[in-house]
């Protein structure tokens, strides 16, 4: 096996996390991680990514953060970094939030929450509110305690009181990423650059 690539990583929450562990162990390289920041959402992801990007120079980073409601990715990271990424830096962008890349394995999330994968669309990087669709999806599931977890119980809450443990047990014992890049073009991107990421490490040799 080739030597560990070291890595650390920021995302926005302990969902993304999960993702971008299954992104990087499913990628065929041999991805070493280090640090994980997944606290502070997208403000704080923008307020440290110059330090993110800096450090990079030392070690790779893998940023990745929603897109939510800006026009594209790459307008959000021209927003984030006006100056150019250090080549260590892998920044990443899900369209429109990560919960498109996981509606993206339309087969087996519709299998997990035990609905018609015709109801997930055929491009999930096009449904404005994906984390609103997997709460009415899950309306529509038969397990009750699934269900309950994942929908908000009252409109003073926006997800279940169990939403994002849900959705990290889907990822981490069901969630086929290579089969949902193939319906969604921000995930595949990612795929991609993750595979082909090549860092100049620098050299520990004393």
């Amino acid at each position: 096996m080739n030597s560990p690539i070291p890595i650390n990583i920021a995302v926005e929450d302990e969902l993304s996390e999960v993702v971008v562990r299954k992104l990087l162990s499913t990628s065929g390289l041999n991805y070493a991680i280090g640090v994980a920041f997944n606290r502070g959402g997208a403000i704080f992801l923008k307020k440290k990514i110059p330090g993110f990007n800096n450090a990079s120079k030392g070690c790779p980073w893998l940023l990745l953060t929603d897109l939510d409601q800006t026009s594209c990715a790459p307008t959000l990271i021209r927003e984030w970094l006006p100056q150019k990424p250090n080549p260590n830096l892998i920044f990443r962008v899900a369209v429109r939030e990560v919960e498109s890349w996981i509606l993206a394995d339309r087969e087996g999330f519709s299998r997990y929450l035990g609905v018609s994968p015709k109801k997930i669309p055929l491009k999930p990087d096009s449904v404005t509110d994906p984390k609103a669709l997997v709460i009415e999806l899950a309306k529509k599931c038969r397990k009750r305690e699934l269900r309950d977890d994942i929908v908000p119980p009252n409109t003073d809450r926006k997800i279940g009181p169990n939403y994002n443990g849900r959705l990290i047990h889907f990822v981490h014992q069901e969630w086929q990423p290579n089969s949902a890049k193939n319906n969604s073009d921000s995930l595949n991107s990612t795929i991609i650059a993750i595979k082909q990421f090549k860092p100049t490490l620098m050299n520990s040799v004393r």
